[in-house]
C-alpha cells in the first residue's frame, strides 16, 4: 500500500529571490574590495617607478660630480635655490661650454622630464623634479689636515599620496603639504690624492 506524501509538503527546488540577493550584495562587496586593492597596487606601482627614476637622475649628477671632481665645490646648488622645476636653465644645453656650467644644465632639463616627451610636454621625469646638491665638508688639502670634500645629493618630487614628510630640506613646502614630498640622497665624497 503506496502512502500519498501530504499536500502541504512541497520540494523545494532553485533558489529563491532573497538567497540571489544576498549573493549579488556579497559578490559586491568582493569586487568593489578588489577595485580598491588595484588602485592601490597602480599607486604603489606609480610611486616606485618614479622611486627609481629619481635614483637614476641621482647616479647621473653623482657621476658627472667624480668626473669633475676638481671642480666639485662649483656643482653646489644648496637647498634654496635647487635645479629643475622651475629654475631658469636653459632647453638647449649645447651651446654651452663643457663642464660644470653644461653638466647643470643637462641635469636640470633631465630633472624637468626632457628625456622622454609627449606631444609637445617632457614626460621623462617625476612630477615637479628638483634637484640639490650640497656641500657638507669643504676640501682642505692643508697639511696635517687632509679632508676630502663631501657632497649630499637630494632629489625631490610630488608624490601621488601623502606619507611622512621627509627630513632632508631640498623642496620643501614647494608641493603643497610636506607629506606629498619625496626625496631621494646619496654622499658623494670627492677624496684628496694630494695626502696620499
Amino acid at each position: 500500500m503506496l502512502i500519498a506524501p501530504h499536500p502541504c509538503r512541497r520540494r523545494h527546488s532553485g533558489y529563491t529571490l532573497l538567497e540571489v540577493l544576498i549573493t549579488v550584495v556579497v559578490l559586491a562587496i568582493g569586487l568593489l574590495g578588489l577595485a580598491n586593492l588595484q588602485m592601490k597596487v597602480h599607486v604603489s606601482d606609480a610611486e616606485a617607478f618614479q622611486r627609481a627614476q629619481a635614483v637614476n637622475l641621482l647616479q647621473d649628477i653623482a657621476g658627472r660630480i667624480e668626473v669633475n671632481r676638481a671642480n666639485a665645490a662649483d656643482y653646489v646648488t644648496g637647498t634654496d635655490n635647487p635645479l629643475g622645476t622651475g629654475d631658469g636653465q636653459p632647453a638647449d644645453c649645447t651651446t654651452l661650454a663643457i663642464g660644470v656650467v653644461r653638466d647643470r644644465c643637462e641635469w636640470s632639463n633631465a630633472l624637468k622630464g626632457a628625456a622622454e616627451k609627449k606631444g609637445t610636454d617632457d614626460v621623462g621625469a617625476m612630477l615637479g623634479a628638483r634637484g640639490c646638491v650640497t656641500q657638507i665638508q669643504a676640501e682642505n688639502a692643508s697639511a696635517g689636515v687632509c679632508n676630502a670634500g663631501i657632497y649630499r645629493i637630494t632629489i625631490a618630487w610630488q608624490g601621488m599620496q601623502e606619507t611622512r614628510a621627509p627630513g632632508l630640506a631640498c623642496g620643501k613646502d614647494l608641493y603643497g603639504t610636506d607629506a606629498h614630498r619625496r626625496v631621494v640622497s646619496s654622499t658623494v665624497v670627492v677624496g684628496l690624492p694630494s695626502c696620499l
